[in-house]
């Protein structure tokens, strides 16, 4: 007979697997309704945008220095051509310190023509990468908006995002 202690470890065990088959059941399923003769493919849309911060602020909560819940808050504009496209605004929580390394929950909202889109990702600061955020909605033209949205050179003035969006 098992213990109650090992039961639990394993009803959670058994939990995970059926999630994890689940999830490869429904990957599966959504490749092999990707044909390309597919009427209900989606489409591509690619934004290159030149970010113009116009508000920060860092809001250093609890102890003095980099802690757990300090907040970065900011907005600003989309630039394509030179022409402003939009306009945007998160905020960033600090959610881990190892040392030098602070990892950041990121959440953006970005209104571009046709709707908004919003975005979230975790971001280690410091390291020199780029960050991607992952597409998790949005309204208007871009409802059922997934994909990717890369920023290089955050907080400069050279801050630039690459949109894939697909609807």
């Amino acid at each position: 007979m098992v213990s109650n202690g090992s039961r639990s470890g394993y009803v959670t065990v058994r939990r995970l697997v059926a999630s994890l088959l689940a999830t490869a059941a429904i990957g599966l399923a959504a490749v092999g309704t990707a044909d390309a003769d597919s009427p209900r493919r989606s489409h591509v849309e690619v934004l290159e945008l030149k970010v113009q911060n116009d508000q920060y602020e860092v809001l250093d909560l609890g102890t003095a220095g980099p802690s757990l819940g300090d907040l970065d808050v900011y907005s600003g504009a989309s630039v394509k051509d030179g022409r402003n496209v939009g306009r945007g605004g998160g905020s960033c929580q600090v959610v881990q310190i190892h040392g030098a390394e602070i990892t950041k929950q990121c959440v953006i909202t970005m209104e571009v023509e046709g709707g908004s889109l919003t975005m979230q990702s975790l971001w280690t600061t410091g390291s020199g990468d780029p960050l991607d955020m992952a597409v998790t909605g949005g309204t208007g033209a871009y409802a059922a908006a997934r994909g990717t949205v890369r920023f290089w050179d955050i907080g400069t003035p050279n801050e630039r995002a690459r949109a894939e969006i697909q609807r």
